[in-house]
C-alpha cells in the first residue's frame, strides 16, 4: 500500500513538472510566434500536451497551425492549408504533419471556427490519388467532423464537405 502511494505522489510530481515545462515553454514560445502570426488557441492534445494554435491570413490564404510546447518553436509541428475558394467556401488544399496526435482534430476546430466567424457555411477538399495509402484514417479523421465524403475507389480519389447550417 505505502509503494503504491508513493509512486503515485511520483507520477503527480512527474506530471506537475512537465506541466510546468510545457508552460513556460508556451510563454516563450507564443511570444515568438505572436510577431508574425495571430495566435488564436491555447489547446490540449490526446496526449494532454499543451500546444499552441495560430493562423495566417494573406490574400485568399488561411493556414491554421500547432505549436507543440514540448519542443521548442521551429516552425509549425502541424498544419491545415486552405484557400477562401468564394465568399461561401473554404478549401482545404493540404494537412501536413504527424498523425494520431490531436493536431489535426485541434486545428479543424479552428479552422471551422474561423468558417463561422467569417459566415462561411462550407468547408470542401479533395482526397488525391496520393493519399489512397492512408485513405482508412482520412474517412474516420473526416467522418469524425462530420464531412460527408465522396470516394471514387477506381480512380483513387475522392471529395469532401461540411456545411454549417
Amino acid at each position: 500500500m505505502l509503494l503504491l502511494g508513493q509512486e503515485q505522489d511520483r507520477e503527480t510530481k512527474i506530471d506537475r513538472n512537465e506541466l510546468e515545462f510545457q508552460l513556460l515553454r508556451m510563454q516563450n514560445d507564443m511570444k515568438q510566434i505572436a510577431k508574425n502570426y495571430d495566435v488564436i488557441g491555447v489547446d490540449q492534445t490526446k496526449d494532454d500536451n499543451l500546444v499552441i494554435v495560430y493562423k495566417s491570413e494573406e490574400l485568399d490564404q488561411c493556414k491554421i497551425m500547432i505549436n507543440d510546447c514540448e519542443s521548442r518553436y521551429d516552425g509549425w509541428d502541424f498544419s491545415i492549408d486552405a484557400v477562401y475558394e468564394d465568399k461561401n467556401t473554404i478549401h482545404i488544399g493540404d494537412i501536413k504533419g504527424p498523425a494520431n496526435k490531436g493536431y489535426g482534430s485541434i486545428c479543424m476546430h479552428y479552422l471551422k471556427e474561423t468558417a463561422s466567424d467569417k459566415n462561411i457555411p462550407t468547408i470542401k477538399g479533395d482526397i488525391a490519388k496520393r493519399d489512397w495509402g492512408h485513405v482508412d484514417r482520412l474517412v474516420h479523421f473526416y467522418e469524425k467532423h462530420n464531412f460527408d465524403i465522396e470516394l471514387d475507389p477506381e480512380n483513387k480519389c475522392g471529395k469532401i464537405e461540411w456545411n454549417h447550417y
